[in-house]
């Protein structure tokens, strides 16, 4: 396969662990730290954990922001995992409303506390999930996208307080369910992807959704 994929480190999250899986997967890893090695990036992921505030601070002082936001309109893959898919939106509410990256519509909120029934539950959602065709969608949705050749209701694992509500539906490619309510798992736009959950912690699944970005 031979891919060349660039990684963005801006000093959020570990990306080692991303990187060693791209590479398991027979890509040619590069990490990136500049505006000039984002825009000649064939590939981009933009990984994170943490807080979102925090994420943006360091895109905006490292001056990589618009430069993501330029890479995402020439149509080459480029995927957000965890906290890096959050970023794609256009704010999200934690600690304040604080400005995505707005390359999809829609917010980030936090993941309710309690289930459809009223009962407490556990915040972080963590843990493996499964994934499921949006409600209403096509069931061929998920044909030549990042989950190709992926059955529904496979699991994937997750660490995350807060979930992604894409303004437009047409931007859901994949949900999971926690205490009864949606929680958005995978988002895109054209050849941009979201994961909420971690691929790269995801077993065979995950290597699986990593290989079918490397062939987009």
């Amino acid at each position: 396969m031979n891919r060349k994929v660039s990684i963005i480190d801006y000093g959020v999250g570990n990306i080692l662990s991303v990187k060693r899986a791209f590479e398991f997967c027979g890509a040619q890893v590069e990490l990136v730290n500049t505006p000039e090695k984002i825009i000649k990036s064939d590939i981009l992921v933009l990984p994170g954990v943490g807080a979102f505030k925090n994420a943006m601070d360091e895109l905006i002082k490292r001056n990589l922001k618009d430069s993501i936001i330029e890479f995402s309109t020439t149509n080459k893959p480029m995927l957000g995992i965890c906290l890096g898919m959050q970023l794609l939106l256009e704010k999200s509410e934690e600690f304040g409303n604080t400005e995505g990256l707005g390359i999809i519509k829609g917010e980030v909120v936090k993941i309710e506390d309690t289930t459809i029934n009223g009962n407490y539950q556990k915040i972080p959602h963590v843990g493996w999930n499964e994934l499921e065709i949006p409600d209403d969608m096509d069931n061929n949705l998920w044909n030549n996208t990042i989950f190709n050749g992926i059955d529904e209701r496979k699991s994937v694992y997750f660490v995350h307080s807060f979930t992604a509500k894409p303004t437009n539906s047409g931007n859901r490619l994949a949900d999971s369910y926690y205490g009864g309510r949606t929680i958005s798992a995978a988002i895109k736009k054209g050849n941009v992807y979201g994961c909420q959950f971690h691929p790269e912690k995801s077993g065979e699944i995950g290597l699986q959704i990593i290989r079918n970005i490397l062939e987009i």
